[in-house]
């Protein structure tokens, strides 16, 4: 990627430069740095990334490879391009000249192993280049079925079966070692002949060199004393950078032997927040005027690192809000550090509407409503967090939510199981019974699968390796699907931890007993196989050794008990991240399931506070929930401030959340006061409490409820539609509903005579909050101007507010 220098880059040298002759004000000269300290090449196409810096007088360090001339001495010994990465040409030694105004360093440079250099290895030397290519992604020929009869491994992780593929296969033609230049592999990578991928490699280039190389020496898939990569480090780690500031990033790997060398030109760079920060394929970084942290990962050879920016945003003068709890101090801690003003708190309206939402899944009702917004209590909001938390309307709407995530689908279980699974999930929030106790009878449950118990789920999740991927994503927040087939590209999972983990789930059996239906039990075990090395893989958790089943006669119970320990960081971790991000609108770390050390949270202090937390109230999951809505962060406004208006990773505000299909479609039925008939369900259900995910309803297909076949939170489509505003718009089920003869407006037109009365009732129960002056003197308007048709008048009224966004998102 070719980045331009923008206008104001000749501003920030000519700062530099100021400060470099003298002429700021500060009496010591800053002085360059450069990393590494000495250049040292030993094979062709080998390079070495430079880093130039410099410490500005604030004491933070700026980046400014770009800035500098570099001047090799003598010249033949290496290029060195604008952004200091050196290529050797000739064995020899010398010296690079760094200059910035009038000041000058001088690298030591040796350049040796050109002219008999070190065979290259397919394994460890070829295949980073494929991989940074894209050829052995899943989009080319990495994918299942390849691409255009050329197969290769998933990011290369089946190295040896990926050589004979080049070798041998398509008779030879793909690597000619007499005629390497017209080996397919350089002729289509360079696109010298047709490539449907595009060119992949420039002729002439570091790439190309070694490739060809490669080719004329045999084709090797190792050579002797080679050493493979063990880690790999990425520098700078961390960076606080200016809006729209450059760094430049170094990738040194470590091998067996202790050796270090670069490989910054052949590793693969990705933000996890581009809007943040973006990263080129050279590991050059851009910041934009977004304010906040991103991640970059550096990927090689397997191996991953992660460089973490900030762009903070100077000269805001912090005012602290006042703090209600831990959290909010570790939040205002991050928000000072990053320059952005938290906003205000929310109004007592917006509250009301938000925790009854959050927290019981229905809004509240007029009487409700109104008792808050006119009582003066001082203590109100906390004492009315404990009344919601004591609702049995609790208890619903969570066994709703983890009925999705447990994938409890009557196709899958059976109606009779999906009742008996709900029913339970249902009494654990009932009884507000810790969550590590029923994650546990989860995980060791046997028994019929149509007892009121954990163990009609096992009827959708049949399969060890089926299970091992559900429980690791939902209770671990890990995705570990992804090394099924290859290592994990983000992560360091490998197949052996893919199916040491499934290795937990082989004892399970089920048995037809009259009565009881298909009955679970677990037993023994057997240790799975690996797929490629047919060897079996210790049955082990993940980042465990294997684990020892001599106390036990069920595997399971091995891994409840490494999962609920208290020193395990994934199991508690991953409740308080699914909390957090339930009521503040964004996990602290996003995906909320996908949690690694490439995917940091947005704030760590905080997230390891909460997590002790959650220890600490032994995973009292409403002793958990009452901490968070009583932080001021919770109560704060979604009306953003000048400087964080942008934000959407550092709660600074309150974040917009679309309504749940089954919340939505329950306040359309309170507002209109009309009830929702499910078939085959007696009148009066609410929509939440419809355990019966295949219920034919297209509100719910419109507005996205999951049809439970996965256990990913992302199952719930929450994003706006064309077909969801048509269908309030149009929908004559809800005009139907507004016009019923039994219905809310109806009788509010029957016993209210005061239009001001009416109006201050229609908002109350529908945005829980009493009108403006200028909607107060809007819809007096339309109700004077329709006197004779004061119902329908209401009704318009009810319909606008309706399908006001107020309505259809908590806010």
């Amino acid at each position: 990627m070719c980045v331009r220098r923008p206008s104001w880059l000749f501003l920030r040298v000519t700062l530099l430069n100021l400060l470099f002759i003298g002429i700021a004000s500060s009496a010591v000269q800053a002085e360059l740095r450069c990393s590494p300290p000495r250049v040292q090449i030993d094979r062709p196409e080998r390079s070495q990334q430079l880093l130039i810096s410099t410490t500005l007088p604030e004491g933070r360090s700026v980046d400014v490879s770009r800035e500098v001339k570099f001047e090799v001495v003598p010249p033949i010994l290496a290029d060195i391009d604008t952004r200091g990465l050196v290529r050797p040409r000739a064995e020899g030694v010398g010296e690079i000249i760094v200059r910035l105004d009038k000041q000058e360093i001088h690298v030591p440079l040796q350049i040796t192993g050109l002219n008999t250099p070190v065979p290259v290895s397919f394994q460890h030397e070829v295949l980073p280049i494929l991989t940074k290519a894209g050829c052995n992604s899943g989009g080319c020929h990495g994918k299942a079925e390849g691409q255009n009869g050329f197969k290769l491994s998933v990011f290369g992780f089946d190295s040896g079966a990926d050589h004979l593929s080049l070798l041998q296969e398509s008779r030879g033609r793909r690597l000619n070692v007499n005629a390497p230049e017209k080996s397919l592999l350089l002729l289509k990578g360079a696109a010298i002949v047709p490539h449907g991928g595009g060119r992949k490699l420039e002729r002439g280039d570091a790439r190309y060199r070694r490739l060809l190389r490669w080719v004329r020496e045999g084709a090797n898939y190792s050579v002797p004393e080679e050493s493979a990569v063990v880690s790999i480090e990425v520098e700078p780690a961390e960076r606080v950078l200016v809006p729209n500031d450059f760094q430049q990033l170094r990738v040194t790997a470590t091998d067996a032997s202790g050796r270090k060398y670069c490989v910054t030109a052949e590793s693969e760079f990705v933000s996890n927040t581009p809007n943040i920060g973006a990263v080129d394929s050279r590991g050059l970084i851009q910041g934009t005027d977004v304010l906040g942290e991103a991640a970059i990962l550096a990927r090689y050879a397997g191996h991953v690192a992660i460089c973490r920016i900030t762009i903070p945003r100077s000269g805001v003068k912090f005012q602290r809000p006042p703090e209600n709890n831990f959290i909010d101090g570790l939040v205002w801690n991050k928000l000072e550090r990053l320059g952005i003003e938290p906003s205000g708190e929310a109004s007592d309206s917006v509250f009301v509407r938000r925790v009854f939402l959050d927290t019981i899944g229905r809004l509240p009702t007029v009487p409700e409503a109104r008792e808050f917004l006119t009582s003066k209590a001082p203590d109100r909001r906390a004492k009315l967090i404990d009344q919601l938390l004591q609702s049995p309307d609790y208890a619903d709407f969570w066994t709703m939510l983890w009925s999705d995530l447990l994938r409890i689908d009557q196709q899958a279980l059976t109606p009779e199981g999906a009742v008996a699974a709900s029913r339970w999930v249902h009494k654990q929030f009932a009884e507000n019974r810790p969550y590590d106790a029923w994650v546990r009878e989860i995980l060791t449950v046997q028994g019929g699968s149509l007892s009121e118990s954990p163990a009609p789920i096992y009827k959708a999740l049949n399969e060890p390796e089926v299970l091992s991927r559900a429980i690791s994503q939902l209770f671990l927040g890990v995705r570990i699907e992804c090394a099924q087939c290859h290592h994990h590209p983000f992560e360091k999972w490998s197949q052996d931890d893919y199916y040491g983990l499934a290795g937990f789930f082989t004892g399970m059996t089920r048995k037809n007993i009259p009565n009881q239906g298909e009955v679970l039990l677990s037993r023994g075990g057997t240790d799975l196989k690996h797929p490629r090395t047919g060897l079996a893989v210790p049955a082990r958790a993940l980042g465990a050794p294997a684990a020892d089943f001599k106390l036990v006669s069920d595997r399971r119970v091995a891994l409840a008990n490494w999962m609920t320990a208290p020193d395990n960081h994934f199991f508690s971790q991953a409740i308080v991240n699914r909390m957090w991000a339930h009521y503040l609108g964004r996990g602290l770390v996003d995906p909320i399931d996908d949690m690694r050390d490439t995917n940091p949270p947005t704030n760590p202090p905080l997230f390891n506070a909460l997590t002790k937390h959650m220890q600490d109230v032994k995973y009292d999951l409403k002793a958990f929930t009452r901490t968070i809505l009583n932080s001021r962060v919770y109560q704060m406004s979604y009306e953003p401030v000048g400087t964080n208006a942008t934000d959407r990773q550092n709660f600074s505000h309150a974040y917009d959340k679309a309504l749940p299909a089954e919340v939505l479609l329950d306040a359309v039925c309170q507002v209109s006061g009309v009830p929702e008939k499910f078939n085959g369900w007696p009148m009066g259900y609410r929509a939440v409490q419809i355990w019966d995910s295949r219920m034919p309803s297209y509100f719910f297909k419109v507005f996205g409820r999951p049809a439970r076949n996965t256990v990913c939170d992302c199952e719930r489509s929450n994003e706006p539609s064309i077909s969801q505003a048509l269908h309030l718009l149009n929908s004559p089920e809800i005009v139907s509903k507004l016009h019923n003869h039994t219905g809310t407006i109806k009788k509010l037109v029957e016993s209210i005579s005061s239009d001001e009365a009416l109006i201050e009732e229609l908002y109350l129960l529908s945005l829980s909050r009493f009108p403006t002056a200028d909607e107060q003197q809007l819809t007096l308007k339309h109700l004077t101007e329709n006197r004779e048709l004061r119902r329908t008048a209401a009704e318009d009224i009810l319909w606008a507010l309706m399908n006001s966004k107020e309505f259809l998102y908590n806010h």
